[in-house]
């Protein structure tokens, strides 16, 4: 007995110590928000307070000690989403995960962004005050994985930390500029569909200029003092598999003193983007004698995108321009090294490059170039088509100055230095929506934009030596759409289609009036509007578009058809106003009748995999509105049946059954069980949380949430046949900046602000924003110290 005792002593101690052990290891991972570090090249003292939700105060005497401190706080919350952000323009993806993101990695490096960074870099004055400011920071980032703990992502990946630097910047940079465009997505597929079924069917599919829909207004006012489609889905599952954020939509409104209750511009700003974990923002603010400002940082990135101070505040959405196009080349019929140019023929240029592999040996691969850009045949196993395609990208053709448009930007006083600094963004296509303490509003379509014929389609691939001009005719900024002081007295921008300019309405991949008619709609009547006010505007879930469908939808049922099950559900339908709170049982049907209705009428004709393209395009959500008031088209007739010619009558018939059926098989016939807050959920994926086992610790939710696809808060899912939306993307922060009380603005982060899932903010802020309710920005000093939760202090290093 005693020797059992002594065992068990023994087995305790083991126990004892493996805990202890296991303690100090993640105490060794977290976060170290207090206390004092050293941190090399600094020139005095630097105080960051960290408030009630981990957002770091810094309090410098020089900018560059700032922005030091800054690039260390940043990576030691979010270095593993630096890491991963650095690593898709470069093609690194595979070193850390494996052979299953070879063909993404090498997509990435067909593009050429890893290219066209080397190009900026050797061009770059080193010596400006942006790269001087860019490489401050790099130090402090640098700094941290010299010194700092390594995050947990590390060890479970076996990759070894290593020091960043400019090319990780512009890398990230390009990243984020391909994340927003869509012609990949769109230009193969509608070429596809157009050589599979004919030119008449894409008649019905929205893809030019709808008049008839709320477009966003110019006003030049003055301030107040196929083939492709297969990587295209490759790279988007992998992208997706490992939560990368991926850039979707936004909305954006600004409000003139003129109407609201205090006199002074309210802000607002959400843009929609991937969910994921950690968020995509960084939430800091920075302060110095000289500067000052509160921004948003993507991982790796010194200069907020979003930000706002005592004078000025600014935010974006995406443009949704077209600056991607494709053409077919026509490779020699004896020669195949050569292409034909308008002057005769050409060498194709043949790069080469080499992907390092996880696990695995090196992949070299080599890819053509024409004068348009990179050949896609030969990137992905999949393709087989023997016609090249080449991709023209403005991003890599034109001189990259975006870090100085974002340094310019947060370093703007008024509203006249802000514009001047847009001019420098060629690519992504950018809507910045800005506000000020003089009362000025305003919005301008950032890119470089240029000419384009009348009689172009630029959403097709096109035919060798046709389509767009090697050496465009650019337009000046002062060009492009805009608005300034409008005597509407806001400005806003949901991705709409934007007035037209030089006698041109500009092409683009514009998405439904949707969200624009319902801020219009809520900002037009009113004229004492306050924080509050747009606080509740900011989440809203009610669609002016949705009713109309449903009406339009209606008149083809036949009504003596119906069940008293589906008469009921009718009748509730036809008095919904639109909206989706969780408990809401006709948003449920109405969503399942629309992917119904949208089977129905394209699946037939374009097969499973067609249709599935389609679902994620932007013109999809353009075409569902107008589909549903047609009366005559060519989808409606179902080839599969063709000893009958389908109508619109049957299709809407039979969708709305299918929809009632799904919803009796999943939920049961008592219709209380169909609500909204049980199909409609979001969880925020971390890559490790990719791995089920790691799933419940590293994902943060799920959670039920209100909203849909194209209302205000716009919570996108994708369509399938489940009828369970899980969404994917949304708002990826909210902010509202009152210039009436700028101290006591507000904002909310999707889960929080850490990526460290040891940290205290890694998910503090998850519930409070699927609940709608925000958390203050403060600047105030004397309140932040006052609320602080801890104090770091950054020492210059001892001689």
């Amino acid at each position: 007995m005693r020797r059992f005792k002594i065992l068990g002593w023994i087995l305790l101690a083991i126990l004892g110590i493996f805990i202890l052990c296991g303690g100090i290891f993640i105490n060794s991972l977290t976060p170290t928000y207090e206390g004092e570090q050293q941190l090399p090249s600094l020139s005095e003292e630097v105080d960051v307070y960290y408030d009630p939700y981990g957002i770091p105060h810094i309090y410098a005497n020089t900018e560059k000690d700032a922005i030091r401190s800054l690039g260390y706080v940043h990576a030691q919350d979010r270095l593993w989403q630096m890491e991963l952000l650095r690593r898709v323009g470069r093609g690194g993806l595979s070193e850390v995960f494996g052979r299953d993101l070879v063909k993404t990695d090498q997509f990435f490096l067909s593009l050429g962004i890893d290219d066209a960074t080397l190009e900026t870099l050797a061009l770059l004055d080193m010596d400006s005050e942006m790269a001087q400011l860019a490489q401050a920071y790099l130090e402090g980032v640098n700094q941290f994985i010299l010194r700092g703990p390594t995050p947990l992502e590390f060890y479970l990946t076996g990759l070894q930390k290593e020091p960043f630097s400019l090319r990780d910047i512009y890398n990230t940079v390009g990243y984020m500029a391909f994340s927003f465009a869509m012609a990949h997505k769109t230009d193969p597929l509608l070429t596809n569909i157009k050589n599979k079924l004919g030119p008449e069917y894409l008649e019905d599919l929205e893809i030019n200029v709808d008049t008839r829909t709320t477009w966003i207004k110019n006003h030049a006012g003055f301030p107040i003092d196929s083939l492709q489609n297969e990587i295209t889905t490759m790279v988007s599952k992998a992208l997706g598999n490992i939560a990368l954020p991926l850039f979707e939509g936004s909305n954006g409104w600004v409000i003139s003193p003129s109407k609201t209750k205090n006199g002074k511009v309210i802000f607002a700003n959400d843009p929609h983007i991937g969910f994921a974990q950690p968020a995509v923002w960084y939430e800091a603010h920075v302060v110095t004698p000289a500067y000052e400002k509160y921004g948003y940082h993507m991982a790796g990135i010194p200069f907020p995108i979003l930000g706002h101070d005592r004078n000025l505040a600014y935010g974006m959405t995406m443009f949704e321009n077209d600056d991607v196009d494709f053409y077919y080349e026509e490779s020699h019929p004896t020669d195949s090294s050569k292409y034909k140019i308008a002057k005769g023929w050409s060498d194709y240029e043949r790069v080469s490059k080499t992907i390092k592999v996880k696990d695995s040996s090196d992949v070299s691969f080599s890819f053509k170039k024409t004068i348009h850009g990179p050949v896609l045949n030969g990137i992905a196993d999949q393709v087989t088509g023997e016609r090249p395609i080449s991709m023209s990208w403005i991003y890599t053709q034109e001189d990259n100055k975006v870090m100085h448009a974002l340094y310019d930007m947060t370093h703007a006083s008024n509203i006249q230095e802000f514009q001047s600094a847009l001019a420098n963004i060629h690519a992504p296509g950018l809507n910045i929506m800005y506000g000020d303490a003089e009362g000025n509003v305003a919005w301008w379509a950032a890119a470089k934009l240029y000419q384009i014929p009348e009689d172009a389609q630029t959403k097709l691939i096109y035919e060798p030596l046709t389509g767009l001009p090697v050496e465009k005719d650019y337009l000046d900024f002062s060009q492009n759409p805009q608005a300034i002081n409008p005597p509407w007295n806001y400005v806003y921008s949901a991705n709409n289609q934007p007035d037209s300019i030089t006698g041109m309405l500009y092409p683009g991949y514009y998405l439904p009036e949707n969200r624009a008619r319902r801020i219009v709609e809520l900002l037009e009547p009113k004229n004492d509007w306050d924080r509050e006010a747009v606080a509740k505007m900011i989440v809203d879930i009610t669609s002016p578009v949705h009713p109309e469908i449903v009406d339009n939808l209606v008149k083809s049922l036949e009504l003596k058809e119906l069940n008293s099950l589906q008469t009921k559900e009718l009748d509730a339908l036809v008095a919904w106003p639109g909206d989706y709170p969780l408990k809401s049982v006709e948003a449920t049907v109405y969503t399942g009748w629309i992917y119904h209705f949208l089977k129905n009428t394209f699946a037939d004709e374009l097969g499973d995999e067609l249709f599935q393209q389609v679902l994620a395009t932007h013109f999809l959500k353009r075409l569902i509105a107008p589909m549903a008031a047609k009366e005559n088209s060519i989808w409606w007739d179902d080839i599969e049946t063709s000893e009958v010619v389908e109508t619109k009558k049957e299709i809407v018939q039979k969708s709305f059954a299918q929809a009632l059926e799904s919803l009796e098989r999943e939920f049961g016939p008592d219709r209380r069980n169909w609500t909204w807050n049980k199909v409609h959920t979001v969880e925020h994926g971390h890559p490790i949380g990719q791995v089920a086992i790691f799933r419940s610790f590293f994902n943060v939710g799920p959670f039920s949430v209100n909203g849909t696809r194209e209302v205000i808060n716009n919570m996108k899912f994708n369509f399938d046949e489940t009828q369970l939306y899980d969404v994917v993307s949304g708002p990826s922060t909210r902010r509202i900046i009152d210039f009436s009380d700028v101290e006591n603005s507000i904002s909310i982060l999707p889960t929080g602000q850490s990526g460290n899932p040891f940290s205290p903010y890694y998910e503090d802020q998850a519930e409070m924003y699927v609940r709608g309710e925000f958390r203050k920005m403060m600047m105030n000093r004397e309140e932040i110290e006052a609320t602080s939760k801890s104090l770091l202090t950054f020492k210059p290093t001892q001689d």
